[in-house]
């Protein structure tokens, strides 16, 4: 199995000067990153870039991408391929930059500079007809679920399949039935959004998500405000799922439990950078320090409550 050097990380201005990224920007004059000193002149020492091999192709492809709010940047030059077939989970402090990756994949936003490329597709330069075709092949459950509220769950879970198909509503009823059963959720299906447990909720936004038999599924922070045993629960469900259909599944999480239960390949996103990424087993056991610091929950090491 290789490993590899990210030889693109960038280097800090020598005799201690500002950091300055790739694309000739100055920390403290033109950016600044959440969490991150301005003055310091090398916030990515901790960052090696080792990209271990996943053994499969990359269904998507991140290059080089940066994201900047007004002065907050929030990812800065982010490269990352994650595996076909595989659950693949990016994990990371809050408020690094997860939940706008999840939005760059599905061209929710663009990028000021670099590329997203699925199944070999450059996501912000496709046009807006396009776009919409290409979010087919993606299911997203989001923290909440998402449901509509004025919406039982059947229609619920029917609504993408009205709105992209011209599928007969007893073929609709077929598929929503189908999807409902596996998340077991066959006897909820006129209930309401507001009758059903968080938990609950949450498996009707991923039966949602898979009735247009996606080739990506994407959570975002799936074990947000459930318990312990329904976040396990979930989690079994997840890898079942998935077994039984395949394709690239994305899980954004902090939660280590959901990671050790469900993920392949683990990617550690910190200040805007994957710090390294590669299969489950190599990671954990990781000789980085800030990623053993992170994936053993360790309170020494370079993240503080700073």
């Amino acid at each position: 199995m290789s490993i590899e050097d990210d030889t693109r990380r960038e280097e800090p201005v020598k005799d201690g000067g500002p950091y300055v990224s790739e694309d000739g920007a100055v920390m403290g004059r033109d950016f600044v990153i959440p969490g991150v000193n301005p003055t310091d002149h090398d916030p990515y020492k901790f960052h090696t870039g080792v990209k271990r091999d996943h053994g499969g192709e990359d269904a998507i492809e991140i290059i080089d991408l940066v994201k900047q709010f007004g002065r907050a940047r929030i990812l800065n030059g982010l490269n990352l391929g994650l595996p076909e077939d595989q659950v693949s989970m990016v994990l990371g402090p809050s408020g690094t930059g997860k939940s706008v990756l999840i939005k760059h994949i599905v061209g929710l936003l663009y990028p000021d500079s670099g590329d997203v490329l699925v199944h070999g597709e450059s996501i912000p330069n496709m046009t807006d007809d396009e776009l919409f075709e290409v979010r087919k092949k993606f299911g997203l459950l989001f923290q909440d679920g998402a449901l509509f509220g004025s919406m039982n769950i059947y229609d619920n879970v029917a609504f993408p399949l009205r709105q992209h198909t011209d599928k007969s509503e007893e073929e609709i009823g077929e598929i929503v039935n189908r999807r409902l059963k596996e998340v077991g959720l066959a006897e909820a299906t006129y209930k309401m959004p507001n009758e059903l447990s968080g938990g609950m909720r949450k498996r009707a936004g991923f039966a949602r998500a898979l009735v247009l038999d996606p080739a990506i599924v994407m959570f975002d922070e799936p074990d947000s405000g459930l318990d312990p045993v329904r976040t396990a629960l979930l989690c079994e469900l997840i890898r079942e799922v998935h077994a039984e259909n395949g394709g690239c599944y994305l899980v954004i999480s902090h939660d280590l439990g959901t990671a050790r239960r469900i993920a392949d390949f683990i990617a550690v996103l910190w200040s805007g950078k994957i710090v390294e990424s590669g299969p489950k087993e190599e990671l954990f056991d990781s000789s980085n320090p800030f990623v053993s610091q992170f994936l053993n929950a360790d309170v020494s090491g370079p993240l503080s409550m700073d």
